[in-house]
Formats: structure tokens, sequence, C-alpha cells
């Protein structure tokens, strides 16, 4: 079924990058059927090839990558408005995913086929929205990286701690 006008309206407003981008949304009919998931659903998982790059409506999708030994590391989380950096990633690479992407309420999503998004990387709006993506990424790697190297244990603990109140039912893991 195809998005509805209103849906329309309410992709564009979440994404104003695709204004610009050809094919236009409208043209592009059945092929923009929203998929609504239960919590819990994995839309897409590490060594697969990416099925499509995620725009979501409604909901959160949260992005992990997991050891060998069980441990699992939440990278981030995508919500409506934002874009996937790990779809994105393989995409452009046209290798498979790195990371496992797992629905943590109703989600509701629209998956835009690898060679349309290739085609939307044209659009000079949507290309720098992604690009942009990749570079809030890394800036969020780097200021990671110079607190693991160059901040002490004990403060980065502290730092993590602070506003959160006096009561946490935080894990490790989660902290």
């Amino acid at each position: 079924m195809p998005l509805p006008t209103d849906g329309l309206s309410a992709l564009y407003t979440l994404y104003p990058a695709l204004q610009d981008v050809l094919p236009s949304l409208p043209n592009l009919g059945a092929s923009l059927a929203p998929m609504s998931v239960p919590t819990g659903t994995v839309l897409f998982d590490v060594n697969e090839p990416c099925q499509g790059f995620p725009l979501l409506l409604d909901g959160e999708v949260k992005v992990t990558r997991h050891s060998g030994d069980g441990r699992s590391l939440e990278l981030y989380r995508v919500v409506p408005g934002e874009l996937c950096l790990a779809s994105s990633a393989s995409l452009f690479r046209g290798q498979p995913l790195s990371a496992t992407g797992v629905a943590t309420k109703p989600t509701t999503v629209i998956r835009i086929p690898p060679s349309l998004f290739m085609q939307w990387l044209e659009a000079p709006r949507f290309r720098d929205a992604v690009l942009g993506l990749f570079a809030e990424r890394m800036a969020d790697l780097t200021g990671l990286i110079d607190a693991v190297a160059f901040r002490r244990l004990d403060q980065r603990l502290a730092a993590a701690l602070l506003g959160r109140g006096q009561h946490l039912s935080l894990t490790h893991q989660q902290l």
C-alpha cells in the first residue's frame, strides 16, 4: 500500500532534504510502502547485505555491535528525522552491514532501495545530509577517543553519573 498524502508531508517534515531528490517521493508510489514492526524486531543485522536505507516515521531503532563473548555495545539510536550511519556506510561501500538494528518500540519505517539511495545522492541537499551525518558521528568518535585516551576513568565515570539523580538502576554495560 503506498504512502498516503499526509504521510508524504510528514516525510518531508522529518527529512527536508527529500524535497530535492529524483525521482521525487510522489512518483515512487507503492515502493514507498511503510512497514510497521513491533518492539524487538531486528531490522538489519551484521554481515547481511543492506536491504535499503531506513527512514523512520515513528519509533526508534537501537544500533549495536556484538562481541564473540556475548557482550554488546550500543553505537547510537535512530529516531524519526535522523539517518542511519550503518546503513549508509554499507550502501556507500557495497559491503555487508557492520552493526545490528533493533526496534526498541513499535516502529514505522520506509526502506529506500539501495539503487534509489544511490540516485538520491546526486541531489546536493540529500548528499549533504548524509555526509553531515558522517561528520557528526566522526566528531562523536573523536570525543570518545579523547575521553578514553586523555581522561582518567574516575573522571569519565563522574561525568557519566552527573545529572542522573541519587538512585540509578543501570548495569555496568548500560553505563
